[in-house]
């Protein structure tokens, strides 16, 4: 679910401000307005009303810089779902990563463009409107602040542009999108812990506040590089999984000559019954017996009539192969809205299913990661993966690697 309120829509997509910008718009315009020079040369509330202004224009500072990497990546065919402005600038939603690193540099690159082409812009207008005191002024100050936006983001370290680019030239170096995540999360987790260390040394030295920006700024930049690191394990434990490392045997095979009075008193009156039924004949499997099937058939038929005249055949049902890649058994699950999926072996016969419980399971397993029986049961049952765990995206980002 999307955070934030929802202010409009730019290039139709879709603009959100989180609660936390506003403390960015309070201590912006206080910064400005109360300052004395201000005060002393456009007047008290000319000075605020100016602060407020460039609290304003930060906000589309920002807005067009994250709008730089959206249009490109759309331009990619990468579906962009949303802008969200917060305490430490914004962020663009989108649904995948580039497909190249070539792509990739240039969704990187877009952004800090933009905060560059807005510090020349600015600086012209701040030359060319120097006999107005406060547009100068405002003008000068939106040069330096998207001056500045444009070389912090260029820092090499996720979750920072510059990040983005280190990713982009270590993958086209190597090959490997993995090897470039990798590298540009750690040199994020680095500088990350400098600048907090640096902020929290230099408050101890003045006694000024402010320099504890630098910390939480350095926090901010650890906390997603460790994000990043995170969704880089994962894709690499799905690389390395196959649809017979999730797949179960949760499921029984029944004779396809049981007639459906038989079948529905044999085993649909079982407590703690299977979710999947598979009939089979002379050696064979027939196909998949939906239990729900049986209502299409009138109950004064159901002596006379055998599995057979409901099951249906493999080859009509949604199926993978054992050494189908997670990511792709995933990306089907969610595609066709299923609840499970069917594993056949290379003689086509059933050798297992697979549902999101099986899933989380295996991915836990190959991560060293210990899950609960209780929580891989409840995500059978409510057929959803945990929240935060966004496995189609990084599903999806897997197949196309």
């Amino acid at each position: 679910m999307q955070s934030g309120w929802r202010i409009g829509s730019l290039f139709k997509i879709p603009l959100y401000v989180d609660s936390s910008w506003f403390l960015i718009l309070v201590l912006v315009t206080f910064l400005y307005g109360s300052d004395p020079d201000w005060q002393s040369t456009m007047g008290a509330v000319t000075a605020w009303g100016a602060g407020f202004l460039l609290a304003l224009l930060l906000f589309a500072s920002v807005l067009l810089h994250e709008l730089g990497h959206s249009l490109v990546a759309r331009s990619q065919g990468i579906q962009v779902n949303s802008i969200t402005l917060f305490l430490f600038g914004g962020i663009a939603s989108i649904d995948k990563e580039s497909k190249t690193p070539g792509q990739a540099f240039q969704v990187a690159i877009a952004g800090p463009l933009v905060s560059l082409s807005l510090f020349v812009l600015f600086s012209l207008l701040s030359g060319v409107l120097q006999s107005a005191e406060i547009t100068t002024a405002i003008s000068y100050n939106m040069a330096q602040t998207n001056l500045v936006l444009a070389l912090f983001n260029l820092i090499p370290g996720l979750p920072l542009d510059g990040g983005q680019i280190l990713k982009a030239a270590i993958w086209k170096a190597t090959g490997s999108r993995n090897q470039g995540i990798r590298w540009a999360a750690t040199v994020g987790k680095f500088l990350g812990w400098g600048a907090i260390g640096l902020g929290l040394l230099s408050y101890l030295n003045t006694q000024r506040f402010d320099l504890l920006w630098i910390a939480l700024i350095g926090w901010f930049i650890v906390r997603n590089a460790q994000a990043y690191s995170r969704v880089n394990d994962l894709q690499e434990a799905l690389a390395d999984l196959q649809a017979a490392d999730a797949m179960m045997r949760d499921y029984r095979v029944v004779d396809a000559n049981l007639t459906l009075r038989q079948f529905a008193d044999d085993y649909l009156l079982q407590e703690g019954r299977p979710p999947m039924y598979f009939a089979a004949s002379d050696g064979r499997y027939r196909g998949w017996v939906v239990v729900e099937d049986l209502r299409t058939v009138e109950r004064s038929q159901w002596e006379q009539q055998t599995l057979m005249a409901i099951v249906r055949s493999l080859g009509e049902i949604p199926t993978v192969r054992e050494a189908t890649p997670l990511p792709q058994v995933i990306n089907q699950l969610e595609e066709q809205q299923l609840s499970r999926i069917t594993v056949l072996s290379p003689a086509d016969a059933v050798a297992g299913v697979i549902d999101r419980g099986d899933i989380v399971r295996a991915i836990a397993a190959k991560m060293n990661i210990s899950i609960s029986d209780a929580v891989i049961q409840q995500i059978k049952e409510e057929g959803v993966y945990p929240p935060g765990l966004q496995l189609q995206a990084i599903a999806q980002t897997a197949t196309e690697s």
